[in-house]
């Protein structure tokens, strides 16, 4: 593994960044809306199996290499129901959430991608599939990365800016990304509460870290039964860094999926969320790109690169 790898363990340490974000926010909040839907690994697609991965299903249920349609239409359920829900919760408070877009996703529902055009919604790359970066070869990662911009340039009118994998990176993908051209961040870590530079190939790249702990993956994975679990959680979040913010402004990602937190019940959990947020005027409820363009331009990389 090459230094740009090198785990940092250190981060701002006791003296944290003056974000400085605008109109003197002691928060900045970012919410992430995952559109993954269409890509996931499938029979259909050449793949070895179908996915169940952050859907009602906990563990495959069907024997290996039978198609599991159940899961198929729990993926479906999100383009097709839950995307909407979200899009509406959100639009019905002038609220602008970030996509993070599984290229051929979108290209399956111009519908979605029409939508989100026209809402001004920042499209940051989730790759060209929902599939994990860190099992392809490096040739097959450099494909997937050109094929996924060129697609998004198509859906919805703009090359994406942010990158983001499925959980995490392989050891080439910033490399890949630099290689590409284009990108103004990724945020394939959750190590901080600001964005940070680092270094790829001894040139800047900036990393504005996303969360899976405020994600509504807790509840595939057991954190969360109900909306109120969702609700309480990500408001005891807010309401911790929003406090903490009066010494340093924080920020705060939100991971939402279609498929999960589309469903009725737990989206109510996420419009009380929502409507709590939007009760202090001195919160900054961003899209991810408009992040990263604040700390570039307020928050320049050192002189040494990193």
């Amino acid at each position: 593994m090459n230094d740009d790898h090198a785990q940092n363990v250190v981060g701002y340490g006791r003296y944290p960044p003056d974000a400085d974000w605008p109109g003197g926010a002691r928060l900045a909040i970012n919410f992430v809306i995952n559109y993954e839907e269409g890509s996931e690994y499938s029979l259909s697609r050449g793949d070895d199996d179908d996915e169940v991965t952050l859907t009602e299903v906990a563990t495959p249920i069907v024997p290996a290499g039978t198609p599991d349609l159940a899961a198929r239409s729990m993926f479906e359920y999100g383009s097709r129901v839950g995307f909407w829900r979200l899009y509406r919760l959100f639009a019905e408070r002038g609220l602008k959430p970030t996509i993070f877009g599984c290229a051929m996703a979108l290209e399956q529902n111009p519908d979605a991608a029409a939508a989100i055009r026209e809402a001004g919604l920042d499209v940051c790359c989730h790759g060209w599939r929902w599939i994990e970066h860190f099992r392809l070869s490096e040739a097959e990662e450099r494909e997937h990365i050109r094929r996924a911009v060129q697609s998004l340039e198509t859906t919805v009118g703009e090359r994406p800016l942010g990158w983001y994998c499925r959980y995490g990176p392989s050891v080439n993908t910033r490399r890949l990304l630099a290689d590409e051209g284009g990108f103004l961040y990724d945020s394939d870590a959750y190590n901080d509460e600001w964005p940070y530079w680092t270094a790829v190939g001894g040139t800047p790249h900036l990393v504005v870290p996303y969360s899976l702990t405020n994600n509504d993956g807790q509840f595939a994975r057991g954190g969360f039964a109900t909306g109120d679990d969702f609700f309480h959680f990500c408001r005891d979040a807010f309401d911790m860094l929003y406090g903490e913010g009066a010494e340093a402004p924080r920020m705060m990602s939100v991971g939402l999926h279609c498929r999960l937190i589309g469903h009725p019940a737990r989206a109510a959990g996420l419009a009380r969320f929502l409507d709590h947020v939007m009760g202090f005027d001195d919160v900054w409820i961003a899209r991810r790109l408009d992040i990263a363009r604040h700390w570039r331009e307020r928050h320049p990389p050192p002189s040494d690169g990193t």
